[in-house]
């Protein structure tokens, strides 16, 4: 089944060809990230008016690179949750018309879910596993036992993981976008220039959650509390001790996830699943079987999209024109009082 996915959830724009869940034909992903360089952060407004603006030459390049037309296409899978509004609507939208127009059914896919199942594109995983969801909207511990089987163990109680790096990259004026400037720059640097907290979250229904906002105030407001002697105050050793930081908490909680359930793989996704100090923590781990996407699949792309949408088109699940676009979805989020 050939099945072309479309992601536009927040400011990459993609269009892929995939055979089967897994094969990709053809990938397109064009980054707004130029636009928003001067903004050091997504701006939703003009996001969403930029993939009304792509989304169709973005489309006949994957058509053109994956020499498919668009009668070979036997279904389409769309993100439609959670993200910017504005940007899923065009998305989606395009979506509807393509598949009208095609006569082709189409299915709206989980943004989530998908960056899950990023890493099955090359190689097989199978159920269950411990699932690790790392970006700049999500941060989240998981288990999975089949395609949309999804269980919550443990998330952020604020802010995200990748979302502090991009803050912290925006206060010291390190670049855009953070987490690809701080892993260039904690490479250079000490990550033993600084030790910052490890938040205590004292209710044991915390076990697996995390908390970015006091490591950001950490970092920010007090710095020279948390500086160890003998280190300069270079941006290489800020970058290295906050990564540090905020890797090595994530680590830990999910080390208690494996050890309780007893699950020794992982599967990661996100585009803080690209960050080398990650992939270094896990990857040593003789414990573990830990599966990584390739660098380019960490990203936002439809690839992750069409691979997901191939299992529930080829098993019937079909969605209507009713189908409309959530920011957020409470499943992967856990209630607080």
């Amino acid at each position: 089944m050939l099945v072309l996915g479309i992601e536009s959830s927040c400011d990459e724009c993609s269009i892929a060809l995939v055979a089967d869940g897994k094969e990709i034909l053809s990938q397109v992903i064009a980054t707004q990230i130029e636009i928003h360089r001067r903004f050091s952060g997504v701006v939703p407004e003009i996001a969403s008016r930029t993939h009304t603006e792509w989304i169709l030459p973005v489309y006949r390049r994957a058509l053109a690179e994956s020499a498919v037309t668009p009668a070979d296409i036997d279904g389409i899978a769309v993100t439609s949750r959670p993200g910017l509004s504005g940007s899923l609507i065009v998305g989606l939208s395009f979506a509807k018309g393509l598949a009208a127009s095609l006569d082709k059914p189409f299915v709206a896919t989980d943004h989530i879910l998908a960056h899950l199942y990023a890493p099955r594109l090359v190689q097989e995983i199978e159920y269950p596993f411990i699932g690790l969801l790392v970006s700049g909207g999500h941060t989240l511990i998981c288990r999975m036992d089949g395609i949309d089987e999804l269980t919550v163990l443990g998330t952020t109680i604020d802010d995200a993981c990748g979302e502090a790096f991009d803050k912290i990259a925006k206060y010291f004026g390190f670049g855009y976008p953070g987490g690809v400037v701080i892993d260039r720059l904690a490479r250079k640097g000490d990550s033993r220039a600084a030790k910052f907290p490890d938040p205590t979250l004292h209710k044991g229904e915390h076990r697996y959650d995390v908390s970015y906002s006091g490591l950001k105030t950490a970092v920010i407001n007090q710095l020279d509390q948390f500086w160890n002697e003998g280190f300069e105050k270079t941006p290489e050793n800020i970058a290295a001790s906050f990564e540090r930081a905020a890797v090595d908490m994530l680590v830990r909680r999910l080390l208690l996830a494996v050890d309780d359930t007893g699950i020794h793989t992982v599967v990661a996704g996100g585009g803080v699943a690209a960050n080398s100090y990650l992939r270094q923590a896990l990857n040593k781990r003789t414990d573990l079987d830990v599966r990584f996407p390739p660098a380019e699949l960490c990203t936002d792309n439809a690839a992750m999209v069409a691979g997901l949408g191939y299992h529930y088109l080829s098993s019937g699940v079909r969605s209507d024109w009713a189908a409309n676009v959530s920011a957020r979805v409470s499943r992967f989020r856990r209630p607080y009082p």
